[in-house]
């Protein structure tokens, strides 16, 4: 089985050897084989193009698919506003940590630094990014610093199960590895799955879930 960087390393690979697309202005970020593609393209048919390269890459188990169009005549926006724009959005939004990021902006691409303490602040700062007009991808190389434990995680899973209806969380286990989180076990409905799965990304330290949870 391919690990997330194997995954992706396939995918920007099969993008560069397929003629019809430009790659160099299209991301690849990919969690638990679930594939987001970020960037811009000239027209529809590159963008079309871009998602069917990636579905035909084995290993690829979903695909969020977030680049838009630009055309040669849309105005282009500088660098430094740019940033200044992202630096301005990251202030306003509760949920990003601005004091503990940086952001640098080449050529429309952007590159995010920093340490945060939970997932969701990253993702929140990748999301925030992409959204400024003239930002062609974004690069997001924000850490998350605390290791989750076992207990900690459960405990949210169990905590989430009570808040839906009572579901039993006593059925799943869970082992964490330097941020990443491996869930096992089984449950009654795809639901339940995925209030386990997404309880575990609000673990603070979480960087990867490995979601091995049956459905019985």
């Amino acid at each position: 089985m391919k690990t997330d960087s194997q995954l992706q390393r396939d995918i920007v690979d099969e993008l560069a050897w397929e003629p019809s697309i430009d790659h160099g202005h299209i991301g690849v970020a990919v969690t638990d084989g679930v594939v987001t593609l970020s960037g811009f393209v000239k027209n529809y048919a590159e963008k079309m193009a871009a998602e069917k390269v990636a579905k035909r890459v084995a290993g690829v188990r979903g695909i969020a698919e977030e680049i838009k169009v630009r055309f040669a005549s849309d105005p282009k926006t500088s660098d430094g506003e740019i940033a200044k724009r992202i630096l301005d959005i990251f202030a306003f939004d509760v949920t990003i940590p601005d004091d503990k990021l940086s952001v640098k902006v080449e050529h429309g691409w952007v590159t995010l630094t920093g340490t945060v303490d939970w997932h969701y602040q990253a993702e929140a700062a990748r999301h925030a990014a992409g959204r400024i007009t003239g930002v062609l991808g974004v690069s997001n190389l924000i850490e998350v610093r605390k290791m989750p434990t076992a207990y900690d995680v459960k405990q949210r899973i169990i905590d989430a199960f009570k808040r839906n209806a009572g579901i039993d969380a006593t059925m799943l286990n869970v082992v964490t590895l330097d941020g990443t989180v491996r869930l096992g076990g089984k449950v009654h409905s795809l639901n339940e799955r995925q209030v386990a799965e997404r309880a575990a990304w609000a673990a603070p330290g979480v960087t990867r879930i490995e979601d091995n949870i049956i459905i019985a």
